[in-house]
């Protein structure tokens, strides 16, 4: 029996949630050490993962099957395709890198009420490390029922991480932020119940129909004819699946929770949602909707890409008009989570493969935006664009990093963004011109609103209230770099990402029956 590194690399800060959780109240500075090791370890596990993936191999390695609810036909069944291994880097990749922004973020409150001081420093971390446990396993799921349970549990510790902990600029008893808080949080959480609801019956529903949870049985009976749906019972259950999904991605117009969500949470628990649990949303339509419903993913493809559309372009419209920088962010990915969808349902390997890498540079890049957004936001003590001015001339550090967080977001070429950007154009283009014409709209948007917000915040007159402003701190920079250095390096190599999602691309091609479409000019000999 192999080593069970998939396993090993969900179990880890899972455990580490535990004993973060378990850390005496006297010794809750210990708890952020012990956070920042277990996060630390798994990302050793995960590169081990990465490093032992062989892109030209089996669609699913480093395979796990056990039984688990033998009465349902249940097992615990794990496996990483190129996509799936690749976002499980991701996450493994950030949370040490949230944790790290987020060290002061559940201290306790020294200016608070005396019945508000005190913030759950453990509890914090420990959730941060429960959603990197489920996130990480629902990457790596293959029996379907499993990822459900994942992809609804991980509902739970988000909820309390919205709702119990908002910026320093919110803190010290002020009921009015608490309330918005708590609106934010339980929207977020009705609305992906409500997607996890109906998924339930749509995985209930392929069940009766399939016999088995395993997504490579079902694969494999659909592949060979022994597994046959009617078309109307593969289109419902397709909407099921594919309901809960644009929830979670989100998609408009199911995407109004995503600004409350991401407003009110700290900047850490805000790069969570965006650049780690949302990816879910995304990976999960091209894991099962295309490998599942082959058919009805290409009857549904017209509607999927106008709601693309309308989420780039709504989503950069909204972001333009904007006073709140974490809120412009937000609808910034709902313009991006729109590119990634269109990029999916273009049905071409530019496309799909534009999508995927969309998925990991929009991480980093948000990443990068968000947490220097938030450490300029905890500096201020205010999250709108009019309270700042000339930040540059008193922190030239932090206006750096911000300015190419945001060059980042608007894909700029040379920076990581750019290539997957560039990639579902190409593929979107090829099969859908007019898709692709539009869609461009959503580049014009975003250079205006990441420029006006750089102009607004960063040049100008200094006002007085950032005059004494200091720049970033050395655990700050910690977290900046690396994240720049990757978007510099994969905006110009690429290649190790690429080399990885392909197969995986070309097997998802081949579930939906499609070719890429061929040029309408041959190149010359």
């Amino acid at each position: 029996m192999s080593f069970p590194y998939l396993t090993v690399a969900a179990a880890l800060p899972a455990v580490g949630a535990i004993a973060t959780a378990a850390v005496p109240a006297a010794r809750r500075p210990f708890a952020k050490w012990l956070a920042l090791l277990f996060s630390l370890a798994t990302l050793a596990v995960a590169a081990v993962v990465l490093a032992l993936f062989e892109p030209g191999g089996d669609r699913y390695q480093l395979t796990e099957s056990h039984a688990w609810i033998k009465e349902f036909g249940v097992r615990y069944e794990l496996g990483v395709d190129g996509i799936g291994v690749v976002l499980m880097a991701l996450t493994a990749l950030l949370i040490p890198f949230v944790i790290l922004a987020g060290w002061h973020d559940a201290d306790p409150l020294e200016d608070a009420a005396p019945n508000r001081r005190w913030r759950p420093t453990q509890g914090f971390f420990a959730l941060i490390l429960m959603v990197e446990a489920m996130v990480i396993l629902s990457f790596e799921a293959t029996d379907v029922f499993l990822f459900y349970i994942l992809f609804e549990a991980m509902l739970i510790p988000m909820y309390f991480l919205i709702g119990g902990f908002g910026d320093r600029a919110h803190a010290g008893g002020d009921e009015a932020a608490a309330t918005q808080r708590s609106y934010a949080a339980v929207k977020f959480l009705l609305y992906n119940l409500v997607g996890g609801l109906i998924m339930l019956a749509a995985v209930i529903g392929l069940f009766v129909v399939a016999g088995t949870f395993s997504l490579s049985e079902i694969a494999d009976a659909r592949a060979n004819g022994s597994l046959s749906m009617a078309t109307s019972t593969e289109r419902w259950l397709f909407l099921g699946f594919f309901f809960a999904f644009a929830v979670k991605a989100p998609l408009w117009p199911l995407h109004t929770w995503l600004p409350n969500a991401m407003g009110e949470a700290t900047a850490p628990v805000a790069v969570l949602i965006t650049a780690v649990v949302d990816k879910v949303g995304t990976f999960a339509m091209l894991r099962f909707c295309l490998q599942l419903f082959p058919e009805a993913s290409k009857w549904a493809t017209p509607v999927i890409l106008v709601l693309a559309l309308i989420s780039i372009v709504y989503g950069a419209l909204l972001a333009v008009g904007q006073r709140d920088i974490k809120r412009l962010i937000a609808y910034a990915s709902i313009s991006h989570f729109g590119f990634i969808i269109m990029g999916i349902f273009a049905m071409t390997s530019q496309g799909q493969s534009g999508a995927t890498l969309y998925m990991v540079n929009h991480g980093i890049s948000t990443a990068a935006l968000m947490l220097v957004a938030g450490f300029l936001i905890t500096r201020r003590g205010s999250r709108l664009i009019a309270d700042y001015g000339g930040v540059q001339k008193v922190a030239p550090v932090l206006a750096g990093t911000f300015l190419i967080g945001g060059l980042a977001t608007l894909s700029l070429p040379g920076l990581s963004p750019f290539v997957s950007e560039f990639l579902v154009l190409v593929g979107t283009f090829s099969r859908y011109p007019v898709v692709g014409i539009i869609a461009t709209s959503g580049i014009v948007l975003a250079a205006l609103y990441v420029l006006v917000l750089y102009q607004r915040t960063m040049t100008g007159p200094v006002k007085a209230a950032v005059q004494g402003m200091s720049d970033l701190r050395v655990r700050e920079l910690v977290v900046v770099t690396p994240l720049i250095a990757l978007l510099l390096f994969l905006g110009v190599y690429p290649k190790p990402l690429t080399d990885i999602v392909n197969p995986a691309v070309k097997h998802t091609m081949s579930d939906v029956k499609k070719t890429d479409p061929k040029p309408e000019v041959e190149a010359a000999p």
